[in-house]
């Protein structure tokens, strides 16, 4: 039996069938049904155990169930009602790379004015918020109080200049926004909200100024409300293979994520959590609520009809009179741009790029984009920096590919005997095997050499899928000639075929003999298998496996032509020499 060819088997259609569970995870998943709001349960004398279950109205504070449970294990629910369209105070902020919309203090609008939604010229800007009901989308933020009056993120909050339009001109960094909230017994909630140049991250910041002479008490909540985006479901559409959902960081537990089809089928949560956020993310784009490091609060989701909500109650404020303070909190409304998220400096926001839910992936992944960068960098061209990774992955992985060859021209150079040894024994095969098996001993042949190197390439191979799925970095960015977007198929099937060309070539390079014919016939459809697989993936992926297999088959034609003495055809059974004649 040959072993290696058969491991070899196992490993290619072990890829088909992970990468075709990849693809179709989260295809054809029905949305959970509605189920009623989970209650909270009490976990802090510092935050409430419950706020207003509705993403889309919150009643008057009087109303607002934050006791907690009741012996039985009841909360009263909140009203809902529908969300009122974006009113005549509404606010327009636009700067070099942002145009959002404003109203009551929260971001309800929001067009990414670098990244437009096709390749098209006259292609509108990717939009992350909107008011639209079917594709609702918005970042909210408001305040709930035991026992005083607070605003919000339906009511209370308004624009407190005249100024529905705000600019960011030449000479200016940052655009402020400022918005305010009076409240009974000279209680003052002033919420500012700054967007600078070139900037994804948004800061909000509100202020408690109590001029009353009572205290106040108060804790913030901010939340992501969405109705889940319909997705095509099919092979030739990148964005279905994206992750798309809420996820959440805390130095408690980590990076999770909950995708939209199974929301509350998991579980609710009540996570108590600091240097924590909270993220919605999709396709190349997400947004996120990053309170301060140090700031402890309760991470829940929620679903409200067809909206699904990540939310974040706390910190708490206590105001006494005469005194103010404020809470801060960052917005995320952007791109996954590696560079800039970890510039916020906030634990586990590069997670945000989502790899894989898988630690060791993400690692995988970080590290592979890092090294993609910065060949990019020095080449310019994301099409050709993947080249330059296939050259750096082949350099650093030569001394296992070298043992990889070795041991395939020395089973090549053995064919002969080897199909000797198969005559001999015929149909026996127990004897056939231990005659080979013998043979592999006296020869030195290990005939799972070569499969290691394949093998490490493997994760290899599923972590760069993900980083050029996940990387709008490679966004329409184009390569060269007919490939103008190297994270969409590629639209002639050029590279496919080529890759189609390569395998076969390697696969007649590599050693046959002992293989039954059932064996046969699959290796021979291996190479069609994987080509019609590589139509649907992303473009610049198949660049790399063409590389690859590219530079695997000059590196194993040049290793035969060595260690088998011959230019890559299998060794003929050797006749033997005459004697020399003796010496006189």
């Amino acid at each position: 039996m040959n072993q290696t060819r058969t491991l070899l088997i196992f490993a290619w259609l072990m890829v088909a069938v992970m990468l075709w569970m990849e693809w179709r995870k989260e295809a054809n998943v029905q949305a959970a049904p509605d189920l009623p709001v989970a209650a909270e349960v009490a976990g802090s004398d510092a935050v409430p155990s419950s706020v207003p279950s509705s993403s889309a109205a919150v009643p008057d504070a009087s109303n607002v169930p934050i006791a907690p449970p009741a012996a039985d294990g009841s909360v009263p629910s909140a009203t809902a009602s529908a969300s009122p369209a974006t009113g005549s105070d509404a606010v327009t902020v636009v700067t070099d790379v942002l145009r959002l919309t404003l109203d009551r203090g929260n971001v309800v609008d929001a067009a990414l004015l670098a990244y437009p939604q096709t390749r098209d010229e006259d292609s509108p800007p990717v939009k992350l918020f909107d008011t639209d009901p079917s594709r609702w989308y918005a970042a909210q933020s408001g305040w709930v109080s035991q026992a005083n009056a607070a605003p919000t993120h339906e009511a209370g909050f308004v624009a407190e200049t005249g100024e529905r339009e705000y600019r960011l001109d030449e000479a200016g960094d940052e655009v402020v926004v400022p918005f305010v909230w009076q409240g009974p017994d000279g209680v003052t909630i002033r919420r500012t909200i700054t967007v600078r140049r070139g900037a994804y991250a948004i800061d909000v910041r509100d202020t408690v100024i109590n001029a009353g002479n009572t205290p106040w008490q108060g804790h913030i909540y901010r939340q992501l409300s969405r109705v889940p985006p319909n997705i095509s479901r099919g092979m030739t559409n990148p964005e279905s293979f994206s992750f798309n959902g809420a996820t959440w960081y805390s130095d408690e537990e980590g990076y999770t994520r909950r995708p939209f089809a199974k929301f509350l089928n998991e579980g609710a949560i009540n996570l108590q959590a600091t240097e924590s956020w909270t993220a919605i993310l999709q396709h190349h784009f997400f947004t996120a609520w990053i309170p301060r490091a140090d700031d402890r609060t309760v991470i829940s989701v929620h679903e409200d009809g067809p909206r699904h909500l990540v939310r974040q109650l706390g910190p708490g404020l206590s105001v006494a009179p005469g005194q103010q303070d404020s809470v801060d909190a960052r917005l995320w409304v952007g791109p996954k741009l590696v560079e800039q998220i970890k510039a916020q400096g906030v634990r586990g926001f590069d997670r945000a790029v989502d790899y894989s839910r898988f630690s060791a992936f993400a690692f995988l992944g970080e590290w592979l984009f890092w090294l993609l960068d910065k060949v990019h960098s020095l080449v310019k061209n994301w099409g050709w920096a993947i080249v330059g990774l296939v050259i750096l992955i082949r350099i650093a992985m030569y001394p296992l590919s070298a043992a990889q060859y070795k041991s395939m021209a020395k089973m090549r150079k053995f064919q002969p005997r080897m199909a000797q040894l198969k005559e001999r024994y015929g149909d026996d095969k127990q004897k056939f095997q231990m005659a080979m098996m013998e043979l592999y001993k006296k020869e030195k042949i290990n005939p799972v050499g070569g499969c290691l190197p394949i093998l490490l390439q493997m994760p290899i191979f599923f972590a760069l899928y993900w980083v050029l799925l996940e990387s709008v970095e490679l966004r329409h960015a184009p390569w060269m000639g007919w490939i103008q977007d190297l994270t969409a198929p590629d639209p002639f099937f050029i590279l496919p075929i080529i890759n189609i060309a390569v395998m076969w070539a390697t696969q007649k390079l590599s050693p046959m003999t002992g293989m039954d014919p059932t064996q046969q016939k699959i290796m021979q459809l291996m190479p069609v298998i994987f080509g019609a697989i590589m139509i649907f993936f992303p473009a610049g992926l198949v660049l790399y496996w063409v590389t690859n297999g590219s530079v695997g088959l000059a590196q194993q034609w040049w290793f035969l032509r060595r260690y088998s003495g011959d230019s890559g055809k299998p060794d003929q059974p050797s006749k033997p020499k005459p004697p020399k004649p003796a010496k006189a």
